[in-house]
């Protein structure tokens, strides 16, 4: 069965740092390029960046850039999404998805989805 699974979220502080992970199983992550979206309450989902099975980082969200990085072990099946400086506008619900190989831009070209997992930035 295939299948995402994110977790890591929480409730941090602004300025705090999160590691959200994303681990597959029933197939294996390598010919996967790894996207990481949010959806924050009333608002539609946006790609925030994707690490691609073959040609590197792109990232989606101006915002996410400087602060967050992505990374991939797929001995573990698993990926990363490092947030670092946190701020109230990055509280969403986060998922990971999967697309073939490379990063395309395309938010319908993500073939699975996990199932998401909730950060929330408050004082």
């Amino acid at each position: 069965q295939v299948q995402l699974v994110e977790s890591g979220g929480g409730l941090v502080q602004p300025g705090e740092s999160l590691r959200l992970s994303c681990e597959a199983s029933g197939f294996t992550l390598d010919r996967y390029a790894v996207g990481w979206f949010r959806q924050a309450p009333g608002l539609e989902r946006e790609g925030v960046l994707c690490i691609s099975s073959i040609d590197g980082v792109t990232y989606y969200a101006d915002s996410a850039k400087g602060r967050f990085t992505v990374s991939r072990d797929n001995a573990k099946n698993t990926a990363y999404l490092q947030m670092n400086s946190l701020k109230s506008e990055d509280t969403a619900v986060y998922y990971c998805a999967l697309e073939q190989l490379s990063c395309s831009g395309n938010y319908f070209a993500y073939e699975y989805w996990g199932q998401g997992t909730q950060v929330t930035v408050s004082s």
